[in-house]
Order: structure tokens, then sequence, then C-alpha cells
């Protein structure tokens, strides 16, 4: 039920209504009003309102750069080139490599001028503090860098990594660091819990929290909730987080950012240790320029070409901003292995692919992509637009602003148990599909998708000429709230809907929760 705001409470808020006004909802105070499960109290503080299961909305303020509370950096200049003649593969990679070679206080960016770079292989940003940076991401070489990915050598390569290469998730466990998480109860959007022995811990302590997927826990969650298809197996989905240690009092440890999920002892004995951070790059990016990618035929057939745009792998602290990439079979912008990044005013359109299953995933959260913002994005022609594509190591993503134009399908969390993911201010425009939001089951769908998000919000979202699905999972919950057009739990899997509250009704306060929940949080 939505609750009346008074006018104290307003300028309570610490400027809210001035948001309000901003992101285009009604000014007047009786045309505002707010969700009953997060809303703010008396003193302008954001409350929380929890379900019978203790289920509760997510802090999810701690997504992007730094999480959240530094803007990205403006990196100087220390190398500059233009164009050659023929492929720039090993000529963009000399200079980047230069770039690297310097002592860790005095890389920079690497500026590559105005011009068209064809690139028959992949350029790697591989060292902590290096950017590339392009002159701008316009289609006119002479005031922008495009960079023109040629061939198909290897075949479904990578455009631009940034970052390292893959380590098979955050496995690097200190010897003697590991301890049993001991609070019986550890309910999603906690920051603390006991431990059995935090005698190794101490504040700035880079950790791993692991609840494993155990027998009980499937049973919990119905082995993912599909009646056809191979159930989900024992092992195979644990729940992990990266994560900081902020405080040790006692046995009592407090980490920098909440769990996504209950971790709950009685249907997994959770544990954490210590992360050695093993090939981690940090502080990279990737700004101002174009990714043009080569192709040939038919744009719904042809797929002899690269394979994703833009990847940020193995990083923290990392970016992409004021970039356009085309004619990709997959991404324009792919994350794995991430924490902490940003990124920003993107666009990820045409790409080049049959349209079916592992294509056209325009933003892409893969596999233990945590702490990720998106923002002020756009994608065109997306099977799915903005999706967290890497199962349970996925969590605390936040899409904000997002547009989708064109759709082929949803945007979504699209397979085994996502947690955390937020679409906030998401707009589809011009959809070809019926639905274009989803947080709900998808059954046997790929490999037996299942439950594809748990304790996910549509916040304020714009799907006015299609639908949006949210249905909750066992154990979970999953919320639409003052979101536009058809709002139902109606998927192509039965299960109980979701909670659905304010569907068409406009002034919803705050009208972005991202930014909200981040005011509050920095707020003395």
């Amino acid at each position: 039920m939505a609750h009346d705001l008074s006018r104290r409470a307003v300028l309570a808020a610490g400027g809210a209504l001035a948001l309000s006004a901003a992101a285009g909802v009604p000014a007047s105070a009786s045309a505002i009003w707010q969700s009953r499960l997060v809303r703010y109290d008396r003193w302008g503080r954001l409350a929380y309102e929890q379900d019978a299961e203790g289920n509760r909305i997510p802090d999810f303020s701690h997504a992007g750069y730094r999480n959240g509370e530094r803007p990205i950096p403006h990196v100087p200049v220390v190398k500059t080139i233009r164009p050659i003649e023929g492929d720039n593969t090993a000529h963009v990679q000399a200079a980047l490599d230069e770039v690297a070679a310097l002592p860790r206080a005095r890389r920079g960016a690497l500026l590559l001028l105005p011009g068209v770079y064809p690139v028959a292989g992949t350029l790697y940003v591989r060292a902590s503090g290096t950017v590339l940076r392009g002159s701008g991401d316009g289609e006119d070489p002479a005031g922008n860098t495009i960079i023109k990915a040629t061939g198909n050598n290897p075949k479904d390569r990578d455009v631009i990594v940034a970052g390292g290469a893959a380590g098979g998730g955050w496995t690097g466990e200190v010897p003697g660091t590991r301890t049993d998480i001991t609070t019986d109860f550890v309910q999603v959007g906690a920051r603390e819990f006991a431990v059995a022995d935090p005698g190794s811990l101490r504040p700035g302590d880079n950790i791993v929290i692991t609840h494993p997927c155990t027998e009980e826990w499937l049973k919990a969650i119905d082995y993912g909730g599909h009646d056809v298809g191979p159930p989900w197996k024992v092992g195979e989905h644990p729940l992990i987080y990266n994560r900081y240690v902020r405080e040790v009092s006692g046995n009592v440890v407090k980490i920098d950012v909440p769990v996504f999920n209950h971790l709950d002892r009685a249907l997994s004995p959770s544990f954490l240790y210590k992360w050695d951070r093993a090939g981690l790059v940090t502080q990279v990016g990737v700004e101002r320029l174009r990714v043009d990618i080569e192709y040939h035929g038919d744009p719904e057939q042809d797929e002899d070409h690269a394979y994703n745009a833009i990847v940020l792998l193995r990083t923290e602290d990392s970016w992409v901003r004021d970039c356009t990439m085309l004619h990709f079979t997959q991404a324009g912008v792919a994350t794995q292995e991430t924490t902490r990044a940003t990124v920003e005013n993107c666009r990820a359109v045409d790409p080049v692919s049959i349209v079916t299953g592992s294509r056209r995933y325009n933003f892409n959260t893969y596999v233990y992509s945590q702490q990720v913002l998106f923002r002020d994005c756009y994608a065109y022609k997306a099977r799915h637009a903005f999706v967290s594509n890497g199962h349970s190591t996925v969590s605390g993503v936040v899409f904000l602003r997002g547009t989708s134009e064109y759709a082929l399908n949803s945007s979504e969390g699209h397979r085994r148990w996502s947690q955390g993911l937020l679409f906030d201010g998401h707009k589809d425009v011009d959809p070809h599909y019926d639905y274009t939001l989803g947080l709900y089951n998808r059954g046997r769908y790929g490999t037996s998708h299942g439950w594809s998000a748990a304790h996910s919000v549509a916040w304020n979202c714009d799907v006015s000429t299609s639908r949006l699905i949210v249905q909750k999972p066992p154990t979970a919950q999953n919320y639409a709230i003052g979101c536009h057009g058809t709002i139902t739990g109606d998927g192509p899997f039965a299960q109980p809907a979701g909670y659905i509250e304010g569907a068409n009704q406009p002034g919803l306060l705050p009208p972005s929760l991202y930014q909200a929940q981040l005011l509050d949080r920095l707020r003395p």
C-alpha cells in the first residue's frame, strides 16, 4: 500500500523532492507516493520493511567504481599515438605495453588520436592504472577513434580486454584463513555475522564468502523450479560474495557490502576465507572510442567475426565510458570476475548474429560479476539488452536509466539464481517481443535456467508497450515497484507472482532507488 508523504518528510529527505522533479515526477506533494517497503522516515532516512520470511529490499548503493563513493578519475595522458597503415594490433599493443612498463605511479592513459585503427587481433589493457582512451566514439574518423575489428582469427575473439586472465573465480584461498559463519540466519541485506575463528581477520582484508550448494538448499528452492530438464545438482551453484572486512569485534565480522541472499545454516553451512587476489588488475578503463566489428553478409546470419567488443576481466575498480560498440555477436560490454565496475554512457547497437541463444546480450554480466553499475546506457536490437548471464556468482548489479530499443527478447536475470539485480528507471522503446523485462522463472529454457533472479527489483521502469514479469522464488522475493506497463506474475512458467506495488501510478518517491540509497549511505 502506498503511503502519503508529508511536507516535513519531503524536506527531511535531503532534496528527494527535487530529485523527483528532475526525473519527471510531478512536483505536487499530493501526487507523490512511497513504497511500503522502502520509504523515508521522519528523520529523512530510508526505512525498510520485511515480510514474514525475512525478505526485504537490499541496499544496492555499493555498485560501481569504488562502490559509488568516488567519481571515475580522469587519468592523465602519458602516451599518444595515431593509426598506421594495415593491421594496428601490434602497434596499439606495443604502446599499451610501454605504458604498462612504467612504474605504477607514473602510468596513465594511452590516447589514440582520431582515425581508423584496423585491428585483426585482441588489444589487452593488462596493467593496473592503465587506460585506453580514444578521441571520441562517433562515426567520423576525422574527429573520432574507430577500432575496426577485422577478420575472425582466432574465432570468436574479444576485441578489447581490460584486466587479467580468467582465473576460475575467487578460489585463491590464503592458507589458515578459512572459518565458518556461525550465525544461524544471516538475512538478505545484512552486513555482519559471527564466525567461529576471527583470529586471522583484519579490517581491510579481501574475503570470499561461500554458501555451498547443498541438497537441503536445492530442496528448499525446488531444485531450480522446473519440471522438465535436468534439476540443478549439489555443488553446481554456490552463493559466493567478494567482500572486504570493515570491522572485527570479538567473533562478529562486519563487511563492506551486504549479502544478497539469506545465508541459512539450516540449509547450508557458510564459510569465508581471505582471498589472495592473484591476477587481479585494478584501476583500468576504456574510454571515448568506437569498436566497429567488420562483418559480411546477412546481419541476422553472419557470425564470421569478433564475438565481444569490450570485456572487463578479473578487475576491481574498472570502467568503460563514452564508447559505442557495433556488430558484435554476443556483447558490446561484458564483465567477468569483476567487482566495483562502472559502464557509463555507452551504446551497444546493431549486433550481427543469428537471433538465438548466447547471442545479442548487449550489456552482459557474466560469471563472478558483483557491484557492477551500468548507467545511462543504450541497447539496440538486443535479445537480452541488460542481463545477468552468470548464475549464482552474480549479484549487486544495477542497471540505472538503461534504454533498450527494438528489443527482441527481455532484459532480465537470465539463469540459475542471480541475486540482487536492480533495474532502476529502465525503459523499453518500440519492443518486438511480448515481454521485455523479467525477474522470473525461466524453467527449461537454455540449460534449465529455472529461477533466474532472486531478491531483485524493478523500480520505476517503463515497459508501457510490453510486459514486465515478476515472480516469487521459494525462500526469496522479487519486486516491481512503481513500474509502468503490464506488470504481471504471469510468465512462461507458472509460479507465484512477486511483489507488485504502484503499477502505472506516477509520482514514486524516490524516483531512483539506487541514487536514494547512495545518498542515504553517504550522509553523515
